[in-house]
């Protein structure tokens, strides 16, 4: 399992938080940004990072976390992606019902909204939860990569 983050400066702060919970339970993980504290930077650029990387190195169980103030704007840019579903989650049985359901391999936590002690309950709700193999969730996540 390998976990790609990113953050605008409204989920910096938070995203420190998971790099430091990560490092403890030994998952590994890419940083891509932000790297320190601008407020004018633009969430657009750490979600294309984070949806590029995961769709260059795609593994089994490889996710990526993208944060900001409300989670949207990350999830809008990702989704621009064919092969990317990411979906924005503040309490563990939406990352379990997306994972589960949807094949979600990004989770978008709104920084500004999240409860922070539930954090890492989402988390690893996302992480522990695998994508269901029945054949109308499968058929949904193709369909959701049709032009």
């Amino acid at each position: 399992m390998h976990i790609y983050l990113g953050a605008d400066h409204r989920g910096y702060q938070l995203k420190d938080e998971i790099m430091t919970w990560l490092r403890g339970r030994q998952i590994s993980f890419t940083d891509f940004g932000a790297m320190a504290y601008d407020a004018e930077d633009d969430f657009n650029d750490y979600a294309k990072k984070v949806a590029q990387a995961l769709l260059t190195n795609p593994g089994p169980d490889d996710f990526g976390i993208l944060l900001c103030g409300s989670g949207q704007g990350m999830a809008m840019q990702a989704n621009r992606f064919k092969g990317i579903r990411a979906a924005i989650c503040i309490n563990p049985a939406e990352a379990m019902e997306t994972r589960g359901h949807n094949n979600s391999n990004i989770i978008c936590i709104p920084a500004d909204v999240v409860d922070k002690s539930n954090v890492f309950d989402i988390i690893n709700a996302f992480m522990d939860t695998k994508p269901l193999p029945d054949e109308k969730y499968q058929r949904r996540c193709r369909k959701l990569d049709e032009d």
